[in-house]
């Protein structure tokens, strides 16, 4: 082992190191606890009593060579690391690039402002959720074709528990655990598995309305909705509703606004028609207010649902959705 020793302290007085890596390199080797001194520290104890002595007295020499050394060495590599970084004070400043909101954020927050100034609070629900606050509570049965209206991303085998396709969910989780009155909106991600294309993602931003009081009815929703698009697109835009379905709403419509680019002269935004749609609406239907135990005798309401994505695009003129998700700087920085 003397010899062995004699090798190790030569490699020790002989070390030099350049960067942190070969730093690092020697603490490894000669100092951790995984060192070339741990397993002659085990052979030590082997050994027979005569050579002890000798021997052990030579290894805590080395030893202690070693940390001497790495101490030495790590002071040479800080100091030569510090010059190497220090910046140049001579050359001219950087030029600060500050960053933007991004432009699906602007719209969520505008909306959010419009609908708090009319006395609205903002609520907000799981992103994965249980089929009966996504669909069975919103007058979904099992069987029922409507559910074949949104292809939807399941989390179980059973298909008991889902990625929401819809803010819904938080509407039936408000009534469930409040009681009436209230209004509420619902912004937030929702997921549905179609194929990505201009028009289309597998995941984009909702934001659903709900209002549940005594004598409720369709002219509230419709004079909300009307001062939103006049706050949201301008004061000269006009309102216009078409029958439509839903599942949780009877009577439901879809909800049109005047081009706000054309006037109404037609455009390609609005498709040469002068309208486009922006929302779908309706009453709350008496069985979703029962499945949150809510007596639909006593109460009535009406809730809305809205794209954030189709508001930002109408609203900044663009033609394709995935620029929203795609992190392209010469994209957002326009905004």
């Amino acid at each position: 082992m003397i010899d062995e020793l004699k090798k190790i302290q030569q490699e020790i007085t002989q070390a030099v190191v350049q960067s942190a890596d070969e730093l690092e390199a020697f603490r490894m080797k000669f100092i951790s606890r995984k060192s070339v001194f741990q397993d002659m520290f085990e052979r030590f104890k082997e050994l027979p009593g005569e050579q002890k002595r000798q021997v052990g007295q030579t290894l805590n020499e080395v030893k202690e060579l070693a940390l001497s050394k790495f101490k030495e060495l790590a002071e040479s590599t800080s100091s030569r690391s510090l010059s190497d970084d220090l910046p140049d004070l001579t050359l001219p400043p950087v030029a600060f690039q500050a960053g933007s909101v991004h432009p699906i954020s602007q719209t969520y927050f505008r909306i959010i402002e419009i609908f708090e100034r009319l006395g609205f609070n903002v609520a907000d629900g799981p992103e994965m959720e249980s089929d009966w606050h996504n669909f069975t509570a919103l007058n979904f049965p099992q069987n029922h074709p409507a559910r074949q209206m949104q292809d939807t991303y399941f989390l179980s085998e059973d298909k008991e528990y889902l990625l929401r396709t819809h803010t819904s969910n938080v509407q039936i989780r408000l009534m469930s655990s409040r009681k009436p009155p209230f209004r509420a909106i619902m912004p937030g991600r929702v997921y549905r598995n179609e194929a990505i294309s201009a028009r289309a993602h597998c995941f984009f931003h909702q934001v659903e309305g709900l209002v549940i009081d005594k004598d409720i009815s369709f002219k509230d929703l419709k004079q909300t909705l009307y001062h939103f698009s006049k706050e949201m697109f301008g004061k000269d835009t006009q309102l216009r509703l078409r029958p439509s379905y839903f599942p949780f709403t009877e009577p439901s419509a879809e909800i049109d606004i005047s081009c706000f680019i054309c006037k109404g002269d037609g455009c390609k935004i609005c498709k040469h028609s002068g309208w486009v749609e922006i929302a779908g609406a309706g009453v709350v239907d008496p069985n979703v207010l029962e499945n949150c135990g809510i007596d639909p005798d006593v109460y009535s309401g009406w809730a809305f649902g809205m794209g954030i994505e189709r508001i930002t695009m109408l609203k900044y003129q663009l033609d394709d959705l995935r620029l929203f998700s795609e992190n392209d700087l010469r994209f957002l920085r326009q905004f």
